[in-house]
């Protein structure tokens, strides 16, 4: 039976009040519903980019004193961080994946600046500190982007590609722009579904059944349980999810099925 991972970015970055204890059992919850991996961003107490580990440090002791799920925090997010700055989490212990965003685009209003030298800065620190890499692309030319560096750089196989699809100025979540983003997915790495500002499930469920080997649901991207309901917890999200893998014969895999999968190292 197919296995796919599913990935949990809990905080909305809308979000001004940020509460470990709080954060921490929302992802608890969503462990024992099915998640394998939380996806975090280094964040103030009022929601704001930042290079202070300090409430993200609180807030992953107790998510893994309590639960065995993979811990990936992200070197992005649109801010005025310096490329060195946004690196920090790559040197926790606590951290076990980052990712990796490898080309610039327009994300609503604001530019995400990921110039070449600031992506190839990343890398080397990630493969240094052997943080495995969750490749987010916007666009069909940061795959290729991607292809150019794995000839580079000596990653891990298989490598991961997360497609994001959804934010004003990006690619759409269409049926049409699914397809052709996995097209550029090269033929030896694996690739999973991040949808931003979903309403619904289509989009999720096409791309389950196009072979996405991960799905990220959370309030990062969207607090829709479908297009009438918004839930005030991150667990029914993840519920719907496997509930949609089982009733397409698949099951989420466990986190220790997802580290050897994906090459995560550690615990």
């Amino acid at each position: 039976m197919d296995k796919v991972m599913i990935s949990v970015a809990p905080v909305a970055s809308t979000d001004k009040k940020i509460v470990p204890d709080k954060i921490a059992e929302d992802v608890l919850n969503c462990w024992k519903a099915g998640a394998s991996m939380v996806h975090l961003h280094v964040r103030d107490a009022l929601g704001n980019l930042t290079t202070d580990m300090s409430l993200l440090e609180e807030t992953l002791r107790m998510i893994r004193r309590d639960s065995d799920i993979i811990i990936e925090v992200s070197t992005g997010g649109v801010s005025n961080l310096s490329i060195k700055e946004r690196c920090v989490p790559l040197y926790s212990d606590l951290v076990e994946a980052c990712s990796l965003n490898v080309g610039s685009t327009n994300l609503g209003k604001a530019v995400y600046c990921n110039p070449i030298d600031d992506v190839e800065y990343c890398i080397r620190e990630l493969l240094k500190m052997k943080k495995t890499p969750e490749v987010e692309v916007f666009e069909i030319g940061h795959t290729f982007a991607m292809k150019e560096l794995m000839a580079k750089y000596d990653f891990c196989n298989p490598v991961l590609f997360s497609i994001v699809l959804g934010h004003k100025g990006e690619a759409p979540a269409t049926p049409q722009a699914l397809a052709a983003m996995i097209q550029m997915i090269p033929s030896e790495a694996l690739w999973g579904i991040t949808q931003a500002n979903r309403r619904d499930f289509s989009i999720i469920a096409a791309a389950i059944g196009m072979g996405a080997s991960t799905v990220r649901i959370g309030f990062e991207d969207s607090n829709y349980l479908d297009a009438n309901t918004v839930v005030d917890t991150n667990a029914p999200l993840v519920e719907k999810t496997v509930r949609l893998l089982r009733a397409m014969d698949k099951e989420p895999m466990s986190p220790a099925e997802a580290r050897q999968q994906f090459n995560i190292f550690g615990k």
